[in-house]
């Protein structure tokens, strides 16, 4: 069962009431200019003329959240270098057009303690075409870390439900593996798809929210999996693509080797984590395809 249909049999309370829409307008740039950003190749979401070419599906990933309404007594709001992605869950319904405007609407679906000094915070979100259909479904979870300073978030009690899953990959052999190397100037590109955090620019902002150097963006880690998923799997064809969802584990950091091993889960459908070196840096993953 897909995340989005599970969450109304979730416990734990309802989610909180869907914010007003916010209308979200993009062109042919944004949509080069994302693609460019997550490491693609492929002339199907690089070159304006070919004759395939197509949103990549994962393009509205950053608009999760867009306008939800946020009672900020239960959780403050956090600077950028102490608010990180956690979780991501993105459904394709149908494809985007190359340009235009769509609606985007969300929710809170649950706010929970994590760990000393941590708020998880969890939306859903639907981007509604110039028909009013829902073209993608999405849930982002999010670690608020401080206010002033990192872990200064006092305990406080949670609400709400929690769309997070435990997957667990097979201890075997991997049924497809496939890597890329991250640029060293990766996250300055991604950023310019709309996701300034000065945690993946600036050393100083990145010594704040307490890591040794800039990270990439979660989300420039979430559309790397993608594609290189889909490549590997699908043949590229972005008709192909439905539904990723991933856990963020560890930060990748410019330069890294990301390597994405996946296991066969059924027809269609793969189990995956992320790798640089030894490390998982992307885990309670998995991917659906068209077979």
């Amino acid at each position: 069962m897909a995340v989005y249909d599970a969450l109304g049999a979730l416990p734990g309370g309802e989610p909180g009431p869907w914010g007003e829409p916010v209308t979200i307008r993009y062109d042919q740039r944004d949509v080069l200019l994302y693609a460019v950003g997550i490491g693609t190749r492929d002339l199907r979401f690089v070159y304006e003329r070919h004759a395939d070419f197509a949103v990549f599906p994962t393009f509205p990933i950053r608009w999760g959240g867009a306008g939800a309404p946020i009672d900020t007594a239960l959780v403050p709001g956090s600077p950028g270098p102490l608010n990180i992605d956690a979780e991501r869950y993105l459904e394709l319904v149908k494809p985007l057009p190359l340009a235009g405007e769509v609606q985007v609407r969300s929710r809170v679906v649950g706010i929970h303690p994590r760990g000393r000094g941590n708020g998880f915070v969890e939306f859903e979100s639907e981007v509604l075409g110039e028909d009013g259909e829902v073209c993608v479904r999405m849930v982002n979870g999010s670690f608020r870390r401080g206010v002033e300073k990192l872990g200064d978030i006092e305990p406080f009690e949670g609400v709400g439900q929690t769309f997070s899953q435990k997957i667990r990959v097979p201890e075997r052999a991997p049924d497809a593996t496939v890597s890329a190397v991250v640029a060293d100037n990766q996250a300055h590109i991604y950023r310019l798809s709309g996701d300034y955090n000065p945690l993946h620019i600036d050393p100083e902002a990145a010594r704040f929210g307490g890591f040794d150097e800039v990270i990439l963006h979660g989300l420039c880690t979430f559309g790397h999996s993608a594609q290189l998923l889909l490549r590997e799997l699908a043949a590229g064809d972005p008709a192909r693509f439905r539904r990723i969802k991933v856990r963020f584990s560890a930060p990748v950091f410019l330069s890294d080797t990301l390597t994405v091993l996946a296991w066969n889960d059924g027809e269609g459908r793969v189990v995956f984590e992320g790798r640089v070196d030894d490390r998982v840096v992307v885990s309670n993953a998995y991917f659906e395809y068209a077979a």
